[in-house]
């Protein structure tokens, strides 16, 4: 079974997190919380569910993962001012494994840089943000661009859910 590193931090959209994680877990595939500090417990911003996170962002490597899961919420916009975050994700996408990523997730794409010619959906008040970075704008539940994933909120989950599923296989 494969290893799935999820980054997140406050304000996460809890169930943007907690059922990819649980499907994920449920398939036998290990989900490790990645953030700013190992040890320290963030929240969701909808239901308030706390995560601890399993390891600090400057103390992983791509290596040890076999595909990455951004959740939205406010988590990106937060994780997206952190230079290690940002290079986690940058090089996450440049090696070709699987990166999901719902709502406002794209956020930490833009800032890494990486979305220079890629179909990507997301949240709609990020759509000119992703135009922005030189992607097309794909309104759709989920859209597979190479290793990029992506859907535009909690309403996509199950199509989300399960195209991520699939790609694991």
């Amino acid at each position: 079974m494969l290893t799935v590193a999820a980054i997140v931090t406050n304000l996460f959209e809890d169930s943007e997190f907690i059922d990819p994680a649980e499907a994920l877990k449920k398939t036998g595939h290990t989900v490790v919380t990645v953030g700013i500090r190992e040890g320290e417990v963030v929240w969701g911003k909808t239901d308030n569910s706390p995560v601890k996170i399993d390891r600090a962002v400057d103390s992983v490597s791509v290596d040890e993962f076999d595909a990455l899961l951004i959740p939205g919420g406010y988590s990106p916009d937060k994780l997206r001012v952190f230079d290690e975050a940002v290079e986690f994700v940058r090089a996450f996408v440049t090696s070709g494994k699987p990166v999901f990523v719902i709502c406002h997730g794209p956020q930490l794409l833009i800032t890494a840089r990486v979305l220079e010619g890629r179909r990507i959906t997301g949240y709609a008040s990020i759509v000119q943000d992703i135009k922005n970075a030189g992607a097309e704008y794909v309104d759709e539940e989920v859209v597979v661009d190479g290793n990029l994933v992506s859907s535009r909120g909690p309403a996509d989950l199950p199509a989300f859910i399960r195209t991520m599923l699939e790609i694991l296989e």
